[in-house]
């Protein structure tokens, strides 16, 4: 539309006729006479304003679900990062715990037979050295350790240190086939000499053929020479069977080690050996204490009948119904 002064007249025309419609529709009040314009304009006007907000809501509805998907995804990351965080809390008390009575058990032993221990981890099993019964600790050169030296915990023999690197160190397990130690039996002190069966068992070979060995005789370690590559009184294990005997210069015996090769987790590497040989004084610290018993004695029955009369608050020796005490009445019930 051009700018002529037709058109403006025109506009100025308009404005006047809205401003005047918009001042009858203020003075009319609820009595407007545009309300009957204004219900017609609604009538025609609403279903087209409904067709139009059905057909735009499912669009903002779906902007909005998109919107807001972004934060529940990010609140079930954060619950799920939260949950697992508080399982691996609750995992590693458990397994501090443990470790905790793994390491009391240890400073026991190590106590009990005077040995000097450097504490170390079970990080890895032996796969890396062929078929043997090897695991590797956490601890090598830098902590200390040195070939042959005796590895235990709290429960008795591991076996030695064969490998040593700067932070790391191979040890060959008891129950290794190439595995032998000396070994003392409790009491008797018959020696022997302890080889490894793979699983959980050895077989002990006694010098003494004729030698009196029973089931459930227990073994530590005899020592070596300077005390390498074993210190001496380590607790082995228990006689599980007595071989019977055919008139050999030797005897041998099944034993059951104390330790369970297959669950280890803290060891102590014997890197001071005890100043005197403790013979069988950890197998004495081994053993449980005896639970307290308790003696209940019955009380006569002139006690509770004595007893009874005091809570009455009668004298111990006062006659009862009437009855005169006979002479030489004490108050002390025989």
């Amino acid at each position: 539309m051009r700018d002529t002064r037709e058109s403006r007249l025109l506009l100025v025309l308009l404005i006047a006729i809205a401003f005047a419609l918009i001042t009858v529709d203020l003075r009319g009040g609820e009595q407007s006479p545009l309300d009957g314009a204004r219900s017609g304009a609604a009538s025609v006007l609403g279903p087209v304003e409904n067709g139009v907000a059905s057909a735009v809501d499912p669009v903002g509805n779906a902007i909005g679900a998109v919107r807001d998907s972004g934060e529940r995804h990010d609140r079930i990351s954060r619950l799920e990062r939260e949950n697992a965080q508080l399982k691996h809390e609750l995992g590693s008390k458990d397994r501090n715990r443990a470790r905790a009575k793994e390491l009391d058990k240890l400073l026991k032993t190590a106590g009990a037979g005077g040995y000097g221990v450097k504490g170390a981890q079970v990080i890895a099993i032996g796969a890396a050295q062929g078929f043997s019964w090897t695991v590797t600790i956490d601890a090598g050169s830098g902590d200390g350790l040195r070939k042959d030296m005796t590895v235990l915990n709290g429960d008795g023999l591991v076996g030695r240190v064969t490998t040593v690197g700067p932070s790391t160190s191979t040890v060959l397990l008891a129950n290794d086939p190439d595995f032998t130690v000396g070994t003392r039996l409790e009491k008797s002190s018959e020696l022997g000499f302890a080889t490894g069966r793979g699983g959980n068992a050895l077989n002990v070979q006694l010098m003494n053929g004729k030698a009196k060995v029973k089931k459930g005789d227990r073994l530590v370690t005899f020592g070596s020479s300077a005390d390498k590559p074993f210190v001496p009184g380590v607790p082995v294990g228990k006689v599980t069977k007595v071989n019977r005997h055919k008139g050999d210069l030797t005897r041998t015996v099944s034993v059951r080690p104390y330790v369970g090769f297959s669950k280890l987790d803290i060891v102590g590497v014997v890197v001071e050996p005890p100043r005197t040989d403790p013979r069988d004084e950890v197998l004495k610290a081994k053993k449980p204490k005896p639970a307290p018993t308790v003696t209940v004695t019955k009380t006569p029955k002139a006690d509770k009948e004595s007893g009874a009369r005091r809570e009455e608050g009668q004298p111990s020796g006062a006659p009862t119904n009437g009855q005169t005490p006979s002479p030489g009445a004490t108050g002390v019930a025989r």
